[in-house]
């Protein structure tokens, strides 16, 4: 799982228009909470953490204890995709035959879908995300060209991968289409969505963020 450390004013800086630092902090944590019970849950795999900056909030301390983690680190590399890139090929260098990657801004992303993404015998996996990135990334062997060139932080991303993924001949499977959690739209989306789940009787895929989102009446 790729995460940022929660620091207040540091992370989700494009919520602020509707919620202060204080909130956002604790919505945040609440995000990294249920990504990291959402990872942990899931089975037969080593599950790992890279960390954008040294820890420094101790948030993360905690969880190094945690048996089911196996390493929290930092991630390393100038940009997203170089970072992306390092980390898949750490992994295979330690003899790992399939890689997840998965970020923690989805924090009602169905555990299937991860699960999915490790029974698949394509050779890149990507879940796209409503932004035109993608949640997930996976890989069954070192791809890391794919990354080559992509404008990061851009709407175009997912469609740049495509390109790269069709040119080199590479095997795909996509997953689901879901959503990550940036903007002001998509956070009232998640309330209503879970506050739906919830109604529906389905699987509570995030109940630390539901219980700090229905904390706030006003979105």
């Amino acid at each position: 799982m790729f995460a940022k450390d929660p620091v207040q004013g540091k992370v989700k800086t494009r919520l602020e228009p509707c919620l202060g630092t204080d909130r956002i902090l604790d919505l945040y944590r609440a995000f990294l909470a249920d990504s990291l019970e959402k990872i942990c849950s899931v089975e037969g795999v080593d599950r790992f953490v890279e960390v954008a900056s040294a820890p420094e909030s101790g948030f993360f301390f905690a969880w190094e204890n945690d048996p089911r983690i196996r390493r929290i680190g930092v991630q390393e590399g100038r940009d997203l995709g170089e970072r992306m890139r390092r980390a898949f090929e750490k992994y295979f260098a330690a003899g790992y035959e399939t890689v997840v990657l998965v970020g923690s801004d989805s924090p009602s992303l169905p555990r299937a879908y991860i699960e999915e993404a490790f029974r698949v015998s394509a050779g890149l996996t990507l879940g796209p995300s409503t932004d035109g990135g993608y949640y997930l990334i996976g890989m069954a062997g070192s791809l890391a060209e794919v990354f080559d060139g992509v404008p990061w932080g851009t709407g175009v991303v997912l469609d740049e991968t495509l390109a790269r993924v069709r040119t080199r001949g590479i095997g795909l499977h996509l997953l689901p289409v879901w959503y990550d959690v940036d903007q002001p739209a998509d956070l009232r989306f998640l309330k209503t969505h879970l506050n739906a789940q919830a109604l529906a009787g389905g699987e509570d895929e995030a109940p630390a963020t539901r219980d700090v989102l229905f904390q706030i009446e006003q979105l």
